[in-house]
C-alpha cells in the first residue's frame, strides 16, 4: 500500500484492518500486517498473519521470504530455510530472498553455502549493497581481509552514504591494523548519523591501536554514556586509563564492568590487578562465591577466575592457596593454545650454528649508520619496562613501547630469498645492500619520534632472538639486555595472563626449558658480538643502586646524565605491559626473592632450568 512504501506505518495499519473487516481473506492485507509487526517486534502475531496469508495465496514469493524473515528472527532456521527456498523456487531472481538465505545460513555456521547464496544475490542484482556488506561479513569472519574490504569498498561506490558499509569497512581495516584508515572509516559512518555505541566503542578502539588515547577514552565514555549496561565499554575504558596512568579512574571503569557481568572473570581479574585486595574485600567474596561453582563456567572463565583469585590471595599472604590457583589457570590455559616446544628450541640452535664469530666479524660493509635504536632484551618479567622508563625519562629519548617492527622486517626481507626464505638460515645470503636495506627499512616503520628526541627504545624483549642480525643491519644500535634471578623471572611470568604471545609460560616444564635455552642465546651473543655492542643489566642491581645503573645505562648508550632518570615514576607516557602500575612507582625491593612454592610443585621448573637455576 502506498501508505506504508511512504512510510506512514500506522495509516497503513489502519487501512489493512478496515479492508480485513470487509473481507478477511484479503492476502495483501493480512501479509502487510504481518510485516509491520515483524517490524515493531511482535514476531508470534507477525508469523501468524504471514501463515494466514500464504494459505491463502501459497504463490507468492514475497509472502514467503517475510515469513522466512521472522522465523530467522525467532531462531528457527531450519523453517525459515524452507521459506526461502519456496520463494526462490517461485521467483529464481529473488535477490533479496537468496540475501536473506545466506544471512540465515550463516547463522548456523554453513559459510559454504551462506557464500553462495549472497553470491547469487550478487549476481542477481550486482548493485546489491547489503548482499555487499554481508559477504562482506563473511569473509571477515572467515579472515579473508582483503577480499572484505573489496566488498566493502564495493558497497561504498554502489552507494556512498551507506554508514553501514562504512561501519564495516572501518571494521575490517582495524583487523588488519589499518587504525588511521578504520578512524576515518568510523568517523564517516557516524557523520552518516549512524550515531549508536557500537560505532563509539569501535572508533575508540581503533583509537587505542593508534595510540591516541584521549580519542579512545572519550569514545569508550559515549559509548556507556549511550548504552548504560555496556560492560565491555567500561572494560575498555579502564585498559586505555591503566595504559595512561590514570589508575583510580580505571579502577572505577573496571568496577563498574564487575557490576554490570559479575559472572565475568576477565572483568575481576583486571580489577584485582589494579589494587590490593584486603581481608573483607566485596570483591574477593564475589569471586568465592564465583568458584563454589567453578565448573559450570565456560572454560575461558574459569582461567581468568583462576588467575584472579591467584592475585587476591597472594596480596592476602595465603601464598599456597594463591599459588593452587596459578596452577590452575595456567593449566587451562596451556589447554587452549598450540605452542611446538621442540620447533622452538630448535630455532634457538639454529640461530646459533647460523651466526657464528666468523659470520659476525666478516660481514662487514655499507651498514645503516644510524644510532638512533636503543634495544631492551631479555626475558618478560625480568625489569625490561623498568630499565625503558628510566631511559624513557630522559629528554633526547623516547619510549616507544614493544615495537614488532623489527621481526616483521625480517620477515618482508627474508622473503625475497626463494631459497632460504625462512630467518635464520636466510640471513647467510644477505648481500652487504640488503643487509643495509634491512636497517633502513626498520627504521623508516618506527613511527615519528617528538622533534627533541634524538634516541628511541625498542623494548620488545624476544628481540634477543635476532641480536646477531640487529649489529649486522645496525652495527651503531645500542643493546641492554636485562637479567633477572631465573626463578623469580619465571614465577613472575607464570602469574601472568599475558594479552598474546609467550605460549611457553604456562607449563612450569615448558618454561624452564625456554628459559634455558634463552641463556644459552645470551651466552652465545656475549661470545660472538662485540663487547661494546650489548650492556647487561641485572635487575637486582638496579633495585639496589638505581643511579649507578642508570648512569652504566645512559653511558653504554651516549646520553648525557640526568636525573630526570632518578625520577622515572614520575615520567607520563603510555604503558601497554603488564608493568605499567609497578614502573609508576619509586623503587622497591618486594619483587627480588619473594615466595616461593616447595621444591616439589617447583621441581619441574628447576628440572627444565638445569644449571641456569643456580646462575643469573
Amino acid at each position: 500500500m502506498r501508505q506504508h512504501e511512504a512510510g506512514r506505518s500506522a495509516e497503513a495499519e489502519n487501512s489493512c484492518r478496515r479492508i480485513l473487516a470487509i473481507d478477511p481473506r484479503h492476502a495483501d492485507s493480512l501479509h502487510l500486517l504481518g510485516v509491520l509487526a515483524h517490524r515493531a517486534g511482535r514476531h508470534a502475531p507477525a508469523a501468524d498473519l504471514l501463515r494466514r496469508a500464504i494459505a491463502l495465496r501459497n504463490d507468492a514469493p514475497f509472502y514467503h521470504n517475510n515469513l522466512g524473515n521472522v522465523l530467522k528472527d525467532q531462531g528457527q532456521i531450519a523453517d525459515a530455510l524452507t521459506q526461502y527456498e519456496r520463494a526462490l523456487a517461485l521467483k529464481p531472481d529473488f535477490a533479496e530472498a537468496s540475501n536473506n538465505m545466506g544471512t540465515a545460513l550463516r547463522s548456523v555456521g554453513r559459510l559454504a553455502e551462506a557464500a553462495a547464496s549472497y553470491q547469487r544475490a550478487l549476481a542477481i542484482r550486482p548493485d546489491y549493497v547489503e548482499a555487499c556488506s554481508n559477504l562482506g561479513n563473511l569473509c571477515k569472519d572467515l579472515g579473508n581481509l582483503a577480499e572484505a574490504i573489496a566488498l566493502y569498498q564495493r558497497a561504498i561506490a554502489i552507494r556512498p552514504d551507506s554508514a553501514e558499509a562504512h561501519f564495516n569497512l572501518g571494521g575490517a581495516l582495524q583487523a588488519q591494523g589499518a587504525f588511521a584508515d578504520a578512524i576515518a572509516e568510523y568517523r564517516q559512518a557516524l557523520a552518516l548519523n549512524l550515531d549508536v555505541a557500537q560505532v563509539h566503542y569501535n572508533l575508540a578502539s581503533a583509537y587505542k591501536g593508534h595510540g591516541s588515547f584521549d580519542d579512545a577514552v572519550a569514545h569508550y565514555q559515549r559509548a556507556a554514556a549511550m548504552k548504560p549496561d555496556f560492560a565491555e565499554a567500561f572494560h575498555n575504558l579502564g585498559n586505555v586509563l591503566k595504559i595512561q596512568g590514570r589508575f583510580a579512574e580505571a579502577e572505577h571503569a573496571y568496577g563498574k564492568a564487575v557490576a554490570l557481568a559479575p559472572a565475568t572473570g576477565l572483568y575481576h581479574r583486571h580489577l584485582a590487578d589494579m589494587r590490593r585486595v584486603t581481608p573483607g574485600d566485596p570483591q574477593l567474596a564475589a569471586m568465592e562465591q564465583l568458584a563454589r561453582d567453578m565448573t559450570s563456567h565456560p572454560v575461558g572463565e574459569q582461567k581468568e577466575l583462576h588467575f584472579a583469585l591467584g592475585k587476591a590471595y597472594a596480596d592476602l599472604g595465603e601464598h599456597e592457596r594463591s599459588f593452587r590457583h596459578y596452577l590452575a589457570g595456567n593449566a587451562l590455559r596451556r589447554r587452549e593454545i598450540s605452542y611446538d616446544e621442540t620447533g622452538m628450541l630448535c630455532v634457538f640452535d639454529r640461530i646459533r650454528a647460523v651466526f657464528t664469530s666468523d659470520l659476525v666479524r666478516t660481514r662487514q660493509g655499507h651498514r645503516e649508520q644510524s644510532d638512533r635504536p636503543i634495544f631492551i632484551v631479555g626475558m618478560p618479567r625480568s625489569g625490561t619496562t623498568l630499565v625503558e622508563q628510566i631511559l624513557g625519562s630522559h629528554p633526547a629519548v623516547f619510549a616507544a613501547g614493544e615495537l614488532e617492527n623489527f621481526p616483521k622486517t625480517v620477515g618482508v626481507v627474508s622473503a625475497q630469498n626463494p631459497a632460504q626464505p625462512f630467518f635464520p638460515e636466510a640471513t647467510t645470503g644477505l648481500t652487504d645492500k640488503q643487509l643495509h636495506l634491512l636497517g633502513a627499512s626498520y627504521l623508516a616503520t618506527v613511527d615519528a619520534m617528538p622533534p627533541d628526541t634524538a634516541r628511541f627504545v625498542d623494548k620488545l624483549p624476544q628481540n634477543f632472538l635476532f641480536l646477531g642480525l640487529i649489529h649486522l643491519a645496525l652495527p651503531h644500535a645500542r643493546v641492554i639486555h636485562l637479567r633477572r634471578d631465573p626463578i623469580d623471572t619465571c614465577l613472575s611470568c607464570f602469574r601472568v595472563l599475558f594479552e598474546f604471545g609467550q605460549p611457553y609460560s604456562y607449563d612450569l616444564g615448558e618454561l624452564g626449558r625456554y628459559y634455558r635455552a634463552y641463556r644459552d642465546l645470551m651466552a652465545h651473543w656475549r661470545q660472538v658480538l662485540p663487547p661494546h655492542a650489548m650492556l647487561e643489566v641485572d635487575y637486582e642491581s638496579v633495585v639496589a643502586d638505581l643511579e649507578q645503573q642508570a648512569r652504566r645505562i645512559l653511558a653504554h648508550c651516549g646520553l648525557p646524565w640526568t636525573d630526570a632518570c632518578l625520577a622515572f615514576h614520575e615520567t607520563r607516557r603510555p604503558i601497554r605491559t603488564a608493568s605499567a602500575m609497578q614502573v609508576r612507582q619509586p623503587i622497591y625491593r618486594r619483587s627480588v626473592g619473594g615466595w616461593r612454592p616447595g621444591t616439589d610443585i617447583l621441581q619441574p621448573l628447576l628440572t627444565g632450568l638445569g644449571t641456569a637455576a643456580a646462575t643469573v
